[in-house]
């Protein structure tokens, strides 16, 4: 490591370490959370190679869209998918989503994309995103980065991929970026949101029965390891499944008063 990023380093962890709080760093409002949140999202969209694989394109265009009205949020909705062999999907604070190519082929079926799209929005629709920058902000990690410890948009903060590719952002948003990108929900938060989820896809119209073989799909995949970045916050395959499937008669009340109903929807090829 060259002594020039060595000392921003150093900065950097004796700013978090040492500081109580920032001057003029607060718990910010939704509608604060929400702007930082568009930043980083255009921000994403830049940097990021948007696929053009149209049936794709228009399968996460329908889907996204059910699972944005089954929701019953009124955001500012918006979603894209990346170009990226990442087993990767999320969705920001105000309903900016993502879902990445690598994710496709595991999935297999359209119902599997309704359930991990309406996991990611239950994230946002819980206010999952705005509580992780919450506890960010009371470590400090914020203050860090808007005082300028952590130059060039949090590059040493930074570990995912997702993250490191927002290098520039400036201020709020890169706090933001690392706040979301980098922080992990708890497992009380991604339980909530495996639960929400799975009545969102059936509400959506989408058999809710296929947000457990999700998991199945995804431990074959990963030959029962979960090491995608999408998958190491989350609990294990095996307590998913077990979850998904008790709660399983409840989602299924739901779907059975949806007024279209799509099954698992198309395969995807």
């Amino acid at each position: 490591m060259k002594f020039k990023s060595l000392v921003f380093l150093l900065l950097s962890l004796f700013i978090i370490q040492s500081c109580s709080s920032i001057p003029g760093v607060k718990e910010p409002s939704e509608a604060e959370i929400n702007a930082e949140s568009l930043k980083a999202y255009n921000e994403v969209k830049a940097k990021a190679k948007i696929s053009n694989n149209r049936e794709w394109k228009e399968m996460v265009d329908r889907v996204a869209r059910r699972i944005a009205k089954a929701s019953g949020e009124n955001f500012d909705w918006e979603w894209i998918l990346i170009e990226d062999p990442q087993v990767n999907a999320w969705c920001m604070p105000g309903g900016k989503m993502a879902v990445y190519t690598g994710i496709m082929p595991i999935l297999k079926t359209e119902g599997a994309l309704a359930a991990v799209m309406g996991h990611e929005v239950a994230h946002a629709t819980k206010r999952h995103g705005k509580q992780r920058y919450s506890r960010a902000i009371k470590g400090n990690l914020i203050g860090a980065v808007v005082g300028g410890a952590a130059i060039a948009g949090g590059q040493f903060l930074c570990k995912t991929q997702t993250c490191k590719t927002l290098t520039g952002l400036g201020g709020a948003a890169a706090g933001f970026a690392v706040a979301f990108f980098d922080r992990k929900f708890s497992r009380g938060d991604e339980t909530e949101a495996d639960h929400e989820g799975q009545v969102f896809m059936a509400r959506a119209g989408y058999d809710p029965a296929e947000a457990a073989v999700v998991w199945e799909r995804m431990a074959a995949n990963n030959g029962g390891k979960a090491s995608d970045e999408w998958m190491s916050t989350h609990p294990s395959d095996k307590t998913r499944m077990k979850n998904l499937r008790t709660w399983l008669p409840q989602a299924e009340a739901v779907y059975s008063q949806a007024p279209v109903k799509y099954g698992i929807g198309e395969n995807i090829r």
